[in-house]
């Protein structure tokens, strides 16, 4: 019978190392608009304004907060999963927590005219472009 001797030191080390390739990695990485451990965004335009799709399935319109500043969007919420105090857990693949997302768009956002529907667990948001923020035509005399 083969004994193997591991170093705790060493099992710290090899941890350490494997949590810092993580971290360097670009897994964790932001992309051009942000990041975060919930669903992905799909942002679009649609002639002068913007459109943003997310899933948010569990997630109760009352635990929803949307904010507009200028270009930024964020979009926070909490998920709640609940499980019966009787049953013993088994399997747990439906997480819940807190999210937190802020999307920044091409475009200045007209705060007052946003409109926000969710339903069956995707929320939709349509974001006006500013007056001020567009283009103009220039008669020439």
């Amino acid at each position: 019978m083969a004994l193997f001797y591991a170093d705790p030191f060493d099992t710290l080390f090899q941890f350490q190392q494997a949590l810092d390739s993580l971290r360097a990695s670009s897994w964790l990485d932001p992309g051009p608009s942000g990041g975060g451990t919930y669903p992905p965004v799909n942002v679009f335009r649609k002639g002068d304004d913007v459109v943003i799709i997310r899933e948010v399935p569990g997630v109760a319109k009352s635990d929803l907060r949307i904010e507009v500043k200028g270009r930024t969007i964020r979009i926070a919420g909490t998920k709640s999963v609940s499980s019966s105090e009787q049953a013993s857990i088994h399997r747990r693949e439906r997480h819940g927590g807190s999210f937190d997302r802020a999307v920044t768009v091409p475009v200045e956002i007209d705060a007052d005219r946003v409109k926000a529907e969710c339903r069956d667990g995707i929320l939709a948001l349509y974001l006006p472009r500013a007056e001020h923020d567009k283009p103009r035509s220039i008669k020439v005399s």
